[in-house]
Formats: C-alpha cells, sequence, structure tokens
C-alpha cells in the first residue's frame, strides 16, 4: 500500500507555506504592537515618576542644614497620596544613606549605587521603574539625590494579558487561515486537477475527443492552461486525425499497384507463353514499378518536409533564372501538348531556398497547367514584385476546377473527379508537396478556378533583403 506522503502534494505545500508566512506576518506584527505598547507604558510610567519627583522637591525643607521634607507643607499629604498610588520617596545624602523615606520602600534593595535618570530595578516582587534626580544645594541645605519609584507590576500584568490574547488568537488564525488558502489552492488547482484527469482518462482509454472545458470568472493563468491544453488536445487530435487517414490513403495507393503486380505475374507464371508475351508483361510490370517508385520517393519528400528539416543547400537564388529554366523544360510539353506557352518574368527576383526543390515545385504546377489544359489552349508563367514581395501566377486556360473541391485540393492523396484521375500517373501528392516546399521558403500559395475557364495558382515569396537593382512591376 502507497503511503501519503503530504509534502509531495502541491495542495498541501501551497497551504503550508501560506499558513507559515501568515503565521510569521501576524507573529511580526504582533511583536510590533507589543512592543510599541510597552513603550507607550514605559513613557507614560516615565512622565508620571517626572511629575511625581517635580511635586516632592517642592516639599523640601530650605531652613534646615538637614536633607529633609518640610513637616509645614503640604509633603505628608502629598507622601500619603503617593504612597497610596504605589509611589515610594527616597531622600538619600551624598553618602548613600536614606534620610526620609515615603512608600514601602522595602520593596526596594537596600543597597543601590546612585544613578541620575531611569532606571528599570529588579526584585523580588518584580520590577520597579525608578527615576533619579539630584537635589542642588540651597541656602545652606546639603546637596542629595531625590529617588521617585513605581512598580511596574500592573504593567507587566497588562502585556501578559495581551500575550496571552495574541497566543490564544495565532492558532485560531491560522486555523482559518489554513482553511481559506486549502479552499483557495483547491478553487486555484481546479485545472490542473482536471488536466490531471483528462490525460489520465486519455492514456488509459485512447479518446482524444475528451475535453477539459474549464472557464473561469477571469482570464488567468490556470484558465489559460487549461484552454491551451484543449487546445493542444485539438491540434493532436487533427495530427492524428489526419495520420490516420493519410495511412489509410497511402495503404489504399501501394495496395493498388501492388495488386496490379501481383495479378500480371501470376497470369505470366500460369502458363508458358511467348517472349512477346513475356516482354508486354514485363513493361507493364515496370510501369507499376516506377509508380511504386515515385510514390514512395513522393511520401519519403513529405515526410521530411512536413517535419521541417532544414537542408544544406539553402542559397541565395535568382529565380528568374530558375523560372526561366523551367519555362525552357515545359516548352517542348506545351508545344507537344498544341499549347500556347507565354512567360513575363522580371529579372532579379533573389530569394533564400533551394533550387532543387523550387524547380520541382514550379515544375509541377506548370506540368499540371499543361496536362490539363485541351488543345489550343494557353498556359502562362507570370513573375513580378508587387507590395515588397514575389509573386509568380501560373495560370491556364484548361478544364478548370468545381469550387467544392478548391478547400481540398492540396490534401494528400485528394484527386478531383474525372480530369485528376490515376490515368494521367499522378500520385495524388503533388500539390501537397508543392504546398509544403512554398512553406517551407516561407511563402504562401494559393488557387482560384472556374470550370471551364482555367485555374491560376498564385505563389508568393518574401522578397530578400539584400537584393539590388530590382526592377518593379
Amino acid at each position: 500500500m502507497k503511503l501519503w506522503k503530504p509534502w509531495q502534494n502541491l495542495r498541501f505545500r501551497l497551504v503550508a507555506w501560506y499558513s507559515l508566512l501568515a503565521g510569521l506576518s501576524m507573529l511580526g506584527s504582533d511583536r510590533l504592537i507589543y512592543h510599541e505598547f510597552q513603550r507607550t507604558l514605559l513613557e507614560q510610567v516615565d512622565g508620571a515618576l517626572k511629575v511625581n519627583a517635580i511635586q516632592a522637591l517642592k516639599s523640601l525643607d530650605d531652613e534646615v542644614n538637614t536633607l529633609l521634607f518640610d513637616p509645614r507643607k503640604d509633603a505628608p499629604i502629598i507622601a500619603s497620596l503617593l504612597s497610596d498610588a504605589g509611589v515610594v520617596i527616597l531622600l538619600i545624602g551624598n553618602d548613600g544613606a536614606v534620610m526620609e523615606r515615603f512608600g514601602d520602600s522595602s520593596m526596594l534593595p537596600a543597597h543601590q549605587v546612585v544613578k541620575p535618570g531611569f532606571e528599570t530595578v529588579l526584585t523580588g516582587e518584580g520590577r520597579w521603574r525608578t527615576y533619579t534626580k539630584e537635589i542642588l544645594t540651597s541656602r545652606g541645605r546639603p546637596s542629595g539625590w531625590l529617588k521617585v519609584a513605581r512598580s511596574l507590576q500592573p504593567i507587566d500584568t497588562t502585556l501578559q494579558n495581551l500575550s496571552n490574547r495574541y497566543l490564544l488568537k495565532l492558532p485560531i488564525l491560522l486555523g482559518v487561515v489554513g482553511l481559506g488558502g486549502y479552499f483557495l489552492a483547491s478553487r486555484a488547482l481546479k485545472p490542473v486537477v482536471q488536466i490531471t484527469q483528462i490525460s489520465k482518462q486519455i492514456r488509459v482509454s485512447g479518446n482524444l475527443a475528451q475535453r477539459i472545458h474549464y472557464r473561469g470568472t477571469s482570464n488567468d493563468e490556470l484558465a489559460r492552461l487549461a484552454m491551451m491544453f484543449d487546445e493542444m488536445m485539438d491540434s493532436l487530435q487533427s495530427a492524428f486525425e489526419f495520420e490516420r487517414r493519410f495511412l489509410m490513403d497511402a495503404s489504399h495507393e501501394l495496395r493498388t499497384p501492388l495488386t496490379a503486380l501481383k495479378g500480371r505475374l501470376q497470369v505470366t507464371l500460369r502458363q508458358p507463353r511467348t517472349v512477346a508475351d513475356y516482354q508486354e508483361s514485363l513493361h507493364l510490370i515496370d510501369h507499376d514499378v516506377d509508380r511504386l517508385i515515385r510514390l514512395s520517393s513522393d511520401l519519403l519528400l513529405l515526410s521530411r518536409l512536413e517535419q521541417g528539416h532544414r537542408y544544406a543547400d539553402q542559397d541565395l537564388i535568382d529565380l528568374s533564372d530558375l523560372l526561366a529554366a523551367v519555362a525552357v523544360q515545359a516548352q517542348p510539353l506545351a508545344d507537344l501538348a498544341g499549347l500556347s506557352f507565354r512567360t513575363f518574368i522580371v529579372p532579379n527576383l533573389l530569394i533564400q531556398g533551394s533550387p532543387d526543390h523550387l524547380i520541382r515545385l514550379f515544375l509541377n504546377l506548370v506540368d499540371n497547367a499543361i496536362k490539363y489544359t485541351p488543345a489550343p489552349g494557353r498556359v502562362s508563367v507570370v513573375a513580378v514584385i508587387q507590395q515588397s514581395r514575389i509573386r509568380v501566377d501560373i495560370s491556364d486556360t484548361g478544364v478548370g476546377i468545381a469550387p467544392e473541391h478548391l478547400p481540398h485540393l492540396f490534401e494528400r492523396f485528394y484527386r478531383v473527379e474525372k480530369s485528376r484521375s490515376r490515368a494521367t500517373g499522378g500520385t495524388g501528392l503533388g500539390l501537397s508537396i508543392a504546398q509544403e516546399i512554398v512553406h517551407h521558403h516561407h511563402g504562401t500559395i494559393t488557387v482560384q478556378s472556374q470550370p471551364g475557364h482555367g485555374t491560376n495558382f498564385t505563389v508568393s515569396f518574401p522578397l530578400d533583403v539584400k537584393r539590388d537593382g530590382l526592377a518593379s512591376a
């Protein structure tokens, strides 16, 4: 049985870190408030001790040469009130002896080093705050020290109560923060959980049609992640469907010539024949083998193009010269078919690419135009510069293509009925390869056609920035 390790759970780690940071923040805030409150209370005690010292100094006897409070004044009354308030007053001579005292001075240490200013003294009964002020000589009265002290027990009790409340509050708040963090983490991680579950179901069932369909309250990161996952699954499903159809079509295309080969071989071997019969059978078999070779070569080339292979023969090419060479090769075919073949090619059209692939691209398009144009028709090749791009149009006055076939024209093994058939010797991959070659060169290819009025293929490439002295269309 697999043990559950909470630290391996993202939700648990998020809640733990969230609670830890919240607890540290609360501790820091409470600590700051505690010290600020302590400082304020201590300042209030210090202020009160200063006031008590001023009141006590006014009650000193100035007519004797001894450091005493004047009994004729309000000193006894003030001393009694201060004593009731928990204040201790000491008159200390220069020799450290206590000359007079009010209040319960037994709480303070018997022997102390006299130091002016404020001081906190720790006794067996708790902490005391003292304020010591020097008494200056006046009218023969000796100098000395006045010490006023007050117990800090009420303040310590208040601070202890405050600290206890903080300690009691902390686990409660951390519990609330933990529950809230768990709720928020669960809500935030919901798309991730759904992605995990859907991925597991897809892995088990192999059904690529499943989606998350998560729609959050806002376009946050996780909502975008869920939408990107759905989009990725759409792409994967399309790719798998495309590959499945491709395998089925390839199998069908390969089966036809292989079946024909098998049939001719069986017929030929069934009984002895004349040399002429054997030669005829071998010619037919040679034709089928050529078709298989073309089909396998086209499949290999198409596969390499779709995988985005970069070829070493990418050079700066003068497309004008390349199209002129293609026209020279196509002219005899057009003459043999009784067609008029025209070209208009702007010079110095430079692009970066593969000459072998570009020759195959335009030979394929021109060959199709000648093949499906009845005499006396016309085939033309026009290459110009248009809006900082090279535009090549291959048009004919042939049979044309029906509108319902145009969206599927660049699909693998797609053939237009009647006019595009196996009888012409094609593999059904020519236009698919042409499209991949164009995309490989960062271009676009489009087709316009009308039945009975001909077809026009338009290929557009980005103009190479290294060109110079180019003509404009």
